[in-house]
């Protein structure tokens, strides 16, 4: 597996863990849900803590492209849980965030 999607599948699960486990902690605390939905959200986002340990590039490189991950993954959770369909403004600034992630993490460095 190459290296970039090595670095997008890392992203993609670290994005679904902490979207995820938030997700069921909101659903504890805001919905009313069993206790045991939260423990599994906090569950969930102790691996979303380790998933980027593994991505090659430096932590405050992983973590600031990583952010522009979480915006669109948030607007495509929101879209399928909650049936918030992404207007145009929200399409447009994912996709500034897409290209901010591609220059940060995959721009050719000397």
């Amino acid at each position: 597996m190459s290296s970039i999607v090595q670095s997008v599948v890392l992203f993609l699960l670290a994005g679904l863990a902490e979207i995820g486990g938030g997700y069921l902690v909101w659903l504890w605390l805001r919905d009313h849900r069993s206790l045991y939905i939260g423990l599994l959200g906090f569950v969930v986002l102790i691996i979303y803590g380790i998933i980027p340990t593994f991505q090659q590039a430096s932590f405050a490189r992983t973590y600031a492209a990583y952010g522009g991950v979480f915006i669109i993954l948030s607007l495509l959770w929101g879209w399928g849980f909650d049936g918030q369909r992404p207007d145009r403004p929200e399409i447009i600034g994912g996709a500034i965030c897409l290209v901010g992630v591609a220059i940060i993490m995959y721009w050719p460095r000397a």
